[in-house]
């Protein structure tokens, strides 16, 4: 049974905001708000010419679900571009990069995996090389 403050069934309204630079991350699944121990679920709405920029989970594995939009998709130094239905797998600890790629809001679930893990959950890459040379990056002033 979950306890008082964790729950089986999250509607939209229920989900949990976060800003990111990025766009809003609507959280849907993660520890205190459902049970999950082995799994985070998090809907993104990227705005046009935005990006979660070279990052590593050195702990997570990663699945980019694309829901609405064109992802320009990295997994290492392999670009793809995904639309409405296409996903890409992230290994653990594996650079990794989306941007939007299109004119219209990107929407995409990232399902990460386990939920709870030692140490930190993104390290940024995108200031490094080859990642730097790859894409040009974008100058977030809240990220610094």
């Amino acid at each position: 049974m979950p306890d008082d403050r964790t729950l089986r069934f999250v509607t939209a309204t229920e989900a949990e905001v976060e800003e990111a630079p990025w766009g809003p991350h609507h959280w849907l699944c993660r520890p205190g708000l459902t049970e999950a121990k082995d799994l985070l679920m998090v809907r993104v709405h990227m705005p046009p010419g935005d990006a979660h920029q070279f990052h590593r989970h050195p702990a997570l594995e990663e699945i980019i679900y694309v829901i609405s939009g064109t992802a320009e998709q990295w997994v290492d130094e392999e670009k793809r571009l995904l639309g409405p239905g296409d996903m890409a797998h992230i290994p653990k600890d594996v650079v990794h990069a989306t941007w939007n790629a299109g004119d219209e809001p990107l929407v995409f679930l990232a399902i990460l995996s386990p939920a709870t893990f030692e140490g930190p959950a993104t390290v940024d890459m995108h200031e490094e090389e080859p990642w730097r040379s790859l894409k040009t990056p974008i100058d977030y002033p809240s990220a610094n």
